[in-house]
């Protein structure tokens, strides 16, 4: 289906959507952009302690995270934030983030980019999850493919992941 095509509704309960296992993490997609008419894609995210991505710059869309569980250190530019269940982060295209699970315990929350698309990475940069659980540790994430991924999705490495 094309963006713009989808005029049906989308409900989908807790582990009914797509479930993918990439770099530790658990991502459920909830809504991608071929079904919000290119608007946004919703991501569900199961963060493991420790998780941070590599500090990046997104092109092409804006991100917005609602903590749902767990306890995240958000960076964006110059400035840092500490995050506990129900915070809302807002994330502009253009700027440089990332973000880390502190704590002993997992993070879990929803992941909003608008517009949809960028959703396509994590499929691709991942595998199938075959249920709604933290995947085995998979090691050190390949930077190479990394940021070949991530070029191919107006998306910029530019940096390590935020310190402990």
């Amino acid at each position: 289906m094309e963006c713009g095509e989808s005029s049906a509704p989308v409900v989908r309960p807790q582990g009914t959507g797509s479930l993918i296992w990439t770099r530790g993490a658990l991502l459920e997609l909830k809504a991608t952009r071929a079904e919000t008419r290119g608007a946004y894609g919703l991501v569900d995210e199961l963060l493991p302690p420790g998780f941070a991505p590599p500090l990046h710059i997104h092109y092409g869309e804006d991100e917005a995270f609602y903590l749902l569980a767990g306890q995240v250190r958000f960076a964006c530019g110059t400035e840092r934030y500490e995050a506990t269940a129900g915070a809302f982060i807002f994330l502009p295209r253009g700027v440089a983030h990332t973000f880390r699970v502190v704590g002993e315990e997992p993070a879990r929350m929803l992941n909003l980019l608008s517009p949809g698309g960028f959703e396509r990475f994590f499929e691709q940069d991942g595998v199938p999850a075959p249920d709604y659980v933290l995947p085995p540790d998979s090691g050190p994430a390949d930077l190479a493919h990394l940021r070949a991924l991530a070029a191919h999705y107006q998306c910029a490495i530019i940096g390590p992941p935020l310190a402990p």
